[in-house]
């Protein structure tokens, strides 16, 4: 990660984390020009991508639990979409939802330019609320979101009932470029986060962790 990356997170580093750690950290595995591509690709359409050391999470967590099936909410230009897959097993199956056809136009583009196969992925565009609660209760491994964060209690609604024990829900933005952990800052974005947080930390049946990396990848884990 050049300086000027670094620089764009500084506001967000947690305390005690050097920023020259960080954006070791963040850029530990690196990515390649198919992800560059997609970022530059989000960065045109306006699009936000997760960060380089939350997708490393994805797919170290698609990978811990050996995902076969995996539901994102909020497709983007398939940054996270490539992180979930490249973590997944062989054979496994990614189904992506987002509003924009355009966005998923762009992330087929990036699947097929990384060499994932068209069979392991589904595009399906629309809302998310409408599109996930036809999907198959206890048939998943792993649920990500990362899209309207005012719908992200309603995502983990959905993803408790979607996920099979011992399956993972993960958020991105959790720490919401630093107003999350901001008492000042009330807009109805950072509080549905907020409540996002409570719930999952209050959830008996959930083993979870906020973890800083990118903007905070909020983690959780079904027990089973």
């Amino acid at each position: 990660m050049n300086t000027a990356a670094a620089g764009k997170w500084e506001g967000i580093i947690a305390t005690g984390i050097d920023s020259a750690s960080w954006a070791y950290a963040e850029d530990y595995t690196g990515e390649d020009d198919v992800v560059a591509g997609a970022r530059a690709s989000a960065d045109d359409s306006g699009v936000s991508a997760i960060g380089p050391g939350a997708a490393a999470a994805l797919t170290v967590l698609a990978a811990a639990v050996g995902a076969k099936s995996v539901v994102e909410i909020g497709t983007g230009t398939g940054v996270s979409g490539l992180a979930l897959l490249r973590g997944m097993r062989p054979t496994g199956t990614l189904t992506t939802v987002d509003l924009d056809a355009e966005n998923q136009r762009l992330a087929r583009k990036t699947f097929l330019d990384a060499g994932i196969p068209s069979n392991r992925f589904r595009l399906i565009a629309g809302a998310a609320l409408d599109v996930v609660t036809r999907l198959t209760d206890g048939h998943y491994d792993l649920v990500f979101c990362d899209a309207d964060k005012r719908e992200y209690t309603a995502y983990l609604h959905e993803a408790l009932r979607l996920l099979r024990p011992g399956g993972v829900v993960a958020f991105d933005n959790a720490l919401w470029e630093g107003r999350v952990a901001d008492p000042s800052r009330r807009d109805p974005d950072t509080q549905a986060i907020r409540d996002l947080i409570r719930a999952i930390r209050e959830d008996d049946d959930l083993v979870s962790a906020l973890l800083p990396c990118g903007d905070g990848l909020l983690t959780a884990v079904k027990r089973p």
